[in-house]
């Protein structure tokens, strides 16, 4: 039977950075994943430059391109903004080479992958017993990065209290001519789809176009349809190859704390994204080293380890994710409201949401009553 200090179940942002974090340690740890590396992840594949500067190490061989402007439509009452920036405010890559980059980095430090075992069950006690369809394995801690349905979370008695969004995305190949009309900025389409946006997201030599519904809402909206309806925003017309992939996006973090049974649970199964992009990546990414600069820090001792991730959690992602979760239903709920305030202040809007995307500020605390006065400003 194999045995680590920590086990990460998951090899995405979360559970890849976590590793790769661990093996400076001295800490024996393992990545246990069920598909085969490099596997083809779901996501728009966005990085943005909070993310992107964080990363311990250079990540240019799995960037495909760098977009120093964006491109938000809103309706046709509203003109284009876009916003620019010296850095790069998103960087494209497909998680299978983004996902295996930083598990190669992790593997040649030390840290054990294991591909090809589904975790079945845990047993829980002082040690953890993981079985997994290739044997079992013994741990102190588990380091949850197992995505948005975390079936992690479920056998260790987590009850579902996220707020999970529908979204679609498709990898599409193009016209030579309309790929080289849609490649040169990074384009975010608001109100493309009801409560939500679409994005077009060129990569090396296709289109990642999705839509998703941001906030949650009780009517039933067809992701087809308006994806459909989305692709003759962009003009596209002609589609050489198509790959869609429907998922599901946690927009609001689990209410029944993130440690219990000395399991871990960072990233989309924490619920990390965003609220009001459905941004997840760079959460993914800080909370998978907070766990585990916690569990080192902590000196291996469960309580402690507990104790100083959620102190990580609550002076840095928690605040913002709760802030931007208010922002969103004012945002995609009230259109009204909001388009009074893009009316005049839509620039200056779209310029604070790129320093945030840059990680230059965080969000207000103070935003309502800056939205009042701008409101009576714009009216009066």
């Amino acid at each position: 039977m194999k045995s680590f200090d920590v086990a990460i179940i998951g090899s995405g942002p979360a559970g890849a950075s976590a590793a790769f974090e661990l093996s400076k340690s001295g800490i024996s740890a393992v990545i246990i994943e069920k598909e085969t590396l490099p596997r083809y992840k779901t996501c728009g594949g966005g990085l943005v430059y909070r993310g992107l500067k964080n990363m311990p190490f250079d990540i240019t061989s799995v960037v495909e391109k760098e977009f120093y402007a964006i491109d938000t439509y809103f309706s046709k009452k509203h003109p284009c903004i876009t916003t620019r920036r010296e850095n790069p405010i998103v960087s494209m890559v497909m998680r299978d080479a983004f996902d295996n980059l930083i598990v190669d980095k992790a593997k040649n430090n030390g840290v054990t992958l294991l591909q090809n075992h589904k975790v079945l069950d845990i047993t829980f006690g002082d040690v953890l017993t993981i079985h997994t369809t290739e044997g079992d394995i013994t741990t102190k801690f588990i380091i949850a990065a197992d995505g948005a349905l975390s079936p992690i979370a479920k056998i260790a008695g987590w009850k579902e209290t996220r707020t999970l969004i529908p979204a679609l995305e498709y990898e599409v190949e193009v016209s030579a001519a309309d790929f080289e009309r849609l490649s040169h900025d990074a384009r975010f389409d608001i109100d493309a789809i009801p409560y939500g946006y679409g994005w077009c997201f060129p990569k090396k030599n296709h289109l990642s176009i999705g839509v998703a519904v941001v906030v949650k809402t009780n009517k039933k909206i067809n992701l087809k349809q308006y994806y459909a309806d989305y692709l003759k925003t962009l003009g596209i017309t002609e589609i050489i190859t198509e790959v869609g992939h429907g998922f599901v996006i946690p927009v609001s973090p689990r209410t029944d704390t993130f440690v219990r049974k000395n399991v871990f649970l960072t990233g989309d199964s924490a619920g990390l994204a965003d609220p009001l992009v459905a941004e997840g990546i760079s959460n993914s990414i800080l909370s998978g080293v907070q766990a585990t600069q916690a569990i080192i820090e902590s000196n291996l001792d469960p309580e402690k380890a507990a104790s100083l991730y959620i102190e990580k959690l609550e002076a840095t992602i928690l605040p913002e994710v709760e802030k931007a979760g208010v922002l969103a239903h004012h945002f995609y709920h009230k259109k009204t409201f909001r388009n009074i305030i893009l009316k005049k202040y839509g620039q200056y809007a779209a310029e604070a949401m790129t320093d945030l995307f840059m990680g230059e500020r965080t969000y207000p605390k103070d935003y309502m009553k800056r939205i009042s006065r701008q409101i009576k400003e714009a009216i009066f």
